[in-house]
């Protein structure tokens, strides 16, 4: 059996060749080279090539772009499926990060941080199209806790083996880059010949859709957007240009990120299931006004540290927002909606990394204070969930203070 092969029905295929297991394949050979060369970034950056924070914003725009295009997945799904769509994109995320270190100059790094960008953004709004199609509404919180927590295992693997080789063996940057890149390789080549080319259980729209009632799922993306730059660019370097954080502090400090993933994520996809996305989203936002704005004013490297662990592990909760727009969508709105989400999710993506650098230049504590203002006003957004979210029940404007209304399906 092999993609090239065999076709399977994804609601029919069971044991390790279900799509739930491929998804999670999937995500372990995405961590592998992409949390090695995130744990390799800021310090490849700064000591090789004397970055700044104008240089790390310019890198990090342009790491986004390919981000701000993933609406134009859903024309590539006009000539290949999703699962072909994922499989290329992991091919070129291995190819980049492969590369990164065989090219240690400015306008080199820029290159190879763009075609790793367009394999893993891409990668990524596959992956989430497939798992909103594949998994059980009833399930898909929990089902994508377990994908989350493969890839930090991957993770797990990555940083553990940067952390015990780099001092060990005194490894180069140029050769784990090239050892990241290859292992996701690798792990794809499994998936192309142990797994069938999974049909679509409703045939996806290609063409671009845009609908009037998803706009607070487009608001929360958006706004997930600029929060996340917030942590992925600024925190990582305060980490290394603040505190002085080496190559293998950096990996031990990944490592027990993914650590704490692996274990909590299954928990919080669980826990999404029984509570609801607005609970969900009102703890997450409520806990990053707080991270934020200590963030602005820490001075001790531990207490630095532990915050970038707390902030990550907010991540995981990020699975509510998928599973609130599959309880409000129409099934075949999935795939091109993705594209659609990423796109808005990266408009800010694109632009705070440049403004926000230079921001940095003058007052680091203000980049962080602003973070912490988009999370307040997310955290409104998140009120405006509804606890049972259903088409026709796509908003609760009583910020969760009022009445609970029943969404159609249970209606019926």
């Amino acid at each position: 059996m092999s993609y090239l092969t065999a076709s399977a029905d994804p609601k029919a295929t069971t044991g390790w060749r279900s799509p739930l297991v491929m998804l999670m394949i999937m995500a372990a050979a995405m961590q592998l080279s992409f949390a090695a060369w995130w744990n390799l970034m800021n310090n490849f950056a700064v000591h090789e090539l004397d970055f700044t924070g104008r240089e790390i914003g310019i890198q990090q725009s342009i790491r986004e772009i390919p981000g701000f295009l993933s609406f134009l997945a859903v024309y590539f799904l006009l000539v290949m499926r999703e699962q072909t769509l994922a499989y290329l994109s992991l091919l070129l995320l291995g190819i980049g990060v492969a590369a990164t270190g065989y090219f240690p100059t400015l306008w080199g790094f820029y290159l190879t941080t763009f075609v790793m960008s367009v394999g893993f953004h891409y990668y990524e709004t596959a992956a989430q199209s497939l798992s909103l199609q594949w998994l059980p509404k009833a399930t898909a919180a929990a089902g994508m806790g377990k994908i989350i927590a493969v890839g930090a295992f991957a993770q797990l693997v990555a940083y553990g083996l940067i952390l015990v080789g780099w001092k060990t063996f005194e490894l180069s940057f140029t050769t784990v880059f090239l050892i990241a890149g290859c292992l996701t390789l690798v792990v794809l080549l499994f998936l192309f010949l142990a797994y069938p080319a999974f049909r679509e259980g409703v045939p996806q729209h290609k063409k671009l859709i845009l609908r009037k009632r998803y706009w607070l799922y487009y608001a929360l993306t958006f706004m997930g957007g600029a929060r996340r730059q917030i942590f992925t660019v600024f925190a990582g370097f305060l980490m290394v240009e603040r505190f002085g954080y080496e190559v293998h502090e950096v990996a031990a400090l990944f490592f027990l990120n993914g650590a704490v993933n692996m274990v909590l994520a299954p928990k919080i996809g669980q826990l999404i299931v029984r509570f609801g996305e607005r609970t969900a989203l009102t703890v997450e936002y409520v806990g990053l006004i707080g991270v934020f704005t200590t963030y602005a004013f820490v001075t001790d490297a531990w207490l630095a540290g532990a915050l970038y662990v707390i902030d990550h592990a907010f991540f995981a909760i990020a699975i509510a927002m998928r599973t609130y727009f599959q309880k409000i969508a129409d099934s075949a709105d999935i795939a091109p909606t993705a594209g659609v989400s990423f796109t808005i999710n990266h408009i800010a993506a694109v632009g705070i990394p440049v403004s926000f650098g230079l921001l940095w230049l003058v007052s680091p504590a203000a980049v962080f204070l602003a973070g912490a203002a988009m999370a307040a006003v997310s955290l409104f957004l998140a009120r405006l969930v509804p606890a049972v979210p259903g088409p026709g029940n796509e908003v609760d404007w009583s910020l969760g203070f009022g009445a609970r209304r029943m969404s159609v399906s249970e209606a019926e």
